[in-house]
This record gives structure tokens, C-alpha cells and sequence, in this order.
């Protein structure tokens, strides 16, 4: 392998900037919006299942055009920081909505008011995420993939795949937390607010990774190329490398969305009433640590002896914890089978992801992300909730009167089998990525030796 490319420190600062806060807004989204919907709001779980999906295919549709977009203008910094500080507004607009405002706007009762604030919920959602994926999906991951190389993706996904377990950890224990101390409205706001700051820091921080020389390409071509039947048989590993990273994005999105709803109601966690002792926040942080540390090292052990021994191990983690999870009825014992879950995915995601940055062909960074959204996004956000819905349906053995007295069934730990039975399916698509990694080492090796000699 040759020789491992760095990366300036003002790269490093913006990519855990950007990744961070960015993790920590669609955390909340696709967490506390749910929980704001079905607690606050009196939605049920298929108006979650309905949310998830529309807001999956405006992200496609927002990456596909604006990451086009950006590699015709040849900029991404605008799209990056604009979009930050107009997501952080949107958030905060989420403040304002409840059935008592949408009823006096209506002239209705609150009660009566349920499906037009279901729907007002929904649309703010996918505003918001037109601009989160204008600035995060589209242009921030083809910022990186502008970057970076093939000697030190896995290490900067190792580092990006960190970023989703922090900002969990704390959206979990502080939005909670606050949220019950403060209420949704304040927590929104505060939210916002930081996002939208961190766009502002981005002006002065981000240096644009293209020349902001505007391509002279027509637009609705370079929008389909992704989709040419050339392209994908020309770029066939990249395809497959999706085709991975998809399965798995069905298998969490089949419990994530109803994860917190879970944790609540199955497990009995009170996010009102944590008692978080010294011991316990020393442990907590800890954990984190440990976690970043082994990403980061398993990056760049995949940087240095490639991707392939560490596929199929991966897989078969992921699903023993999923498994695992299934019988977890304490809270303990859940905690110990999450962890697993997050080491395989972890594992997964910092593999899959440098897989498709590596087959990314690089002047069609942006393009690709919108192809890339349909695979990760919006074909799993639409399948996974609808099968996790489903499975609520058929197994549900709680139920939950929320605020309104209205009795909604509580998510069954069934969620947890039905997605180790999609992401053992993995395996299928990673066979044939097998071969090609190797035959790319084989060719990595030849070329090195003819350079000895």
C-alpha cells in the first residue's frame, strides 16, 4: 500500500465540525422528531413510517439536484455553509408547532386538530431535510470525497463513523434530559441555533475543495449520469458497494426510527429521571473514548492491509447483536447488546463507506451522492419503517395513551429479528465486492513491484 496522504489540521477541524453537528441534528431528527410526533403530537407509528419515507425521498431528490448542482458550479463551501445556516432556522421552526397553535389557526380543537398537525410536522420535516441534505448529504461527503484518497478514507470514515455514536450519546442523554425539563420548544431552539452557528464558523474555516470555475457540461445530463446503464456496468464495485451499504440502512432503519419510543416504553427508561452519578458519567465517557479510539484505529488498519478481511466478521457482528438485543429485557443487558450493534455497524459503515468513496469516479463526486442517497436513504427509509411498522402491528404486546388518551401499540423487541434477518443478507453483494478488492491488491502489489524494479 503506498504511503498514507494527511490531511491539514483546518481539514480535520471542519470535517468533525461539520460531521459532528450535523450527526447530532439527524440524531434528533430521526430519534426525538418521532418521539415529538408520537408523545407530543398523539401521532402513531404509521404516521412515523409516513414521515421517514417522505423525508427520505425529498433527501434524494435535494442530493441528486444540489450535488449536481455543485459539481457544475464547481463549488461546494456555498452549499455547505449556506445550507447549515438555514438547516439551524428550520429546526428551530419546530418550536412552534403544536395542536393547540394549529388548532387556533384552523379555528378547531386541539383534538381535531391531530391530522393537520401530523401533516404540518411531516412537511416541516422535509424542509428541513431539503436543507440538511443540501449541506450535509450533497455537498459536506463530496467535500470529503474531493479530500481524500484510497491510502486514508477508511481512517477519515473511521473518524466520521465516531461522530454518529457521540453525537447519539449526547442527543440521548442531554436532548432527553432537557426536553423533559424544558419541553421540545427550547430544546428545538437551542438546537438550531447551534447548527446554525456552525455555518456561520464554516465561512471563515472551510476552504472550497474545486476551483469554483463553472463546468460547461449540460445539467440534466451530468443529473443521469449516475443512472446510464454504461455507468453502472463501467462502475459495477461501486454499485455492488451500495447495493451493501443499502441492505444494511434497511436492517437499522427497521428499529431506529422507534428505538427512543423502545427505550421508553419496553425497557422502562425514564429520560426524565436519569440519575447519572460521577461513576457513571466517568464510564459513560470512557466508553465514547474507547470507541472513537477503536474507529479510528480500524480505519487505518483497513487503510493499510485493505477492506476485505474485514467484511464478512463485520456482518456476523452486527446480526449477533441484533439478535442478542431481541431477548435483552433490562436495561443492563440492552445496554451490552447495543454495543455490539453499534461495533458491527461501526464496523460496516467505516467499510462500506470508503468502498464507495475509492469506486466514486472523482470529477462526479457530487453526482454520486444523490445515487448514493437512494441507496443509503431513501430506499431504506422507506422499506425499514414500513416492515418496523408492520412488525408493531403484528407483535405489539404494550401499549401507550399518550397525552391525548389515545392508546398507540409500543414498538416489540420482534424489530431487533426482523433487521438481523435483512443484514445477514449483506453478505450476498460483499462475495462478489470480495474479488474485486483482492484483484485491486494484486494490481496495487504488480504496480509497486515494477516500480522496484
Amino acid at each position: 500500500m503506498n504511503k498514507a496522504s494527511k490531511l491539514g489540521k483546518a481539514a480535520i477541524f471542519n470535517i468533525i465540525l461539520f460531521g459532528f453537528m450535523g450527526q447530532v441534528a439527524w440524531a434528533v431528527e430521526n430519534n426525538y422528531f418521532n418521539t415529538f410526533l408520537f408523545n407530543v403530537i398523539g401521532g402513531s407509528s404509521k404516521d412515523i413510517a409516513h414521515m421517514v419515507a417522505a423525508s427520505s425521498i425529498v433527501a434524494v431528490a435535494t442530493t441528486l439536484i444540489m450535488g449536481t448542482l455543485s459539481d457544475k458550479l464547481n463549488r461546494r463551501k456555498v452549499f455547505i455553509c449556506g445550507g447549515y445556516i438555514a438547516w439551524g432556522f428550520t429546526v428551530m421552526a419546530f418550536a412552534f408547532i403544536s395542536r393547540e397553535n394549529i388548532g387556533r389557526i384552523l379555528g378547531i380543537d386541539a383534538v381535531a386538530a391531530l391530522s393537520a398537525t401530523v401533516a404540518v410536522v411531516i412537511f416541516m420535516d422535509c424542509l428541513m431535510t431539503f436543507m440538511g441534505s443540501t449541506s450535509n448529504d450533497a455537498a459536506f461527503n463530496a467535500w470529503i470525497t474531493d479530500i481524500t484518497d484510497t491510502s486514508n478514507r477508511a481512517k477519515t470514515e473511521g473518524m466520521l463513523a465516531t461522530l454518529p455514536v457521540l453525537a447519539m450519546v449526547i442527543v440521548t442523554v442531554a436532548f432527553g434530559v432537557l426536553a423533559s425539563s424544558f419541553g421540545y420548544p427550547a430544546c428545538f431552539i437551542g438546537l438550531g441555533l447551534l447548527v446554525t452557528v456552525c455555518g456561520i464558523i464554516g465561512l471563515f474555516t472551510v476552504k472550497d475543495s474545486l476551483s469554483g470555475e463553472k463546468k460547461n457540461t449540460k445539467f440534466f445530463s451530468e443529473l443521469i449520469y449516475g443512472f446510464r446503464p454504461s455507468v453502472i456496468r463501467t462502475h459495477g464495485a461501486l454499485y455492488l458497494s451500495l447495493a451493501c451499504y443499502g441492505i444494511l440502512s434497511v436492517a437499522l432503519q427497521i428499529f431506529m426510527p422507534y428505538l427512543f419510543i423502545y427505550v421508553q416504553h419496553q425497557i422502562g427508561l425514564d429520560f426524565g429521571n436519569l440519575n447519572i452519578t460521577p461513576g457513571i458519567a466517568i464510564l459513560a465517557v470512557l466508553v465514547v473514548g474507547g470507541v472513537i479510539a477503536a474507529a479510528i484505529l480500524m480505519g487505518s488498519l483497513m487503510d493499510k492491509h485493505g477492506r476485505a478481511p474485514f467484511s464478512i466478521p463485520s456482518v456476523f457482528l452486527l446480526t449477533a447483536g441484533l439478535v442478542s438485543a431481541f431477548f435483552a429485557k433490562t436495561l443492563v443487558t440492552f445496554a451490552i447488546c447495543a454495543v455490539v450493534v453499534l461495533a458491527g455497524q461501526g464496523l460496516m459503515t467505516i467499510l462500506i463507506s470508503a468502498a464507495v468513496r475509492d469506486f466514486t469516479p472523482e470529477d462526479k463526486a457530487g453526482s454520486f451522492q444523490g445515487v448514493r442517497m437512494i441507496f443509503i436513504v431513501m430506499i431504506p427509509m422507506i422499506i425499514g419503517p414500513a416492515v418496523g411498522s408492520a412488525v408493531t402491528e403484528t407483535f405489539a404486546n404494550k401499549t401507550y395513551t399518550n397525552d391525548y388518551a389515545e392508546i398507540v401499540n409500543v414498538p416489540p423487541p420482534h424489530i431487533f429479528l426482523a433487521a438481523a434477518a435483512v443484514a445477514v443478507l449483506a453478505i450476498i453483494p460483499l462475495i462478489f465486492l470480495l474479488k474485486k478488492w483482492k484483484q485491486t491488491e494484486q494490481d496495487e502489489k504488480s504496480a509497486e513491484a515494477r516500480e522496484q524494479a
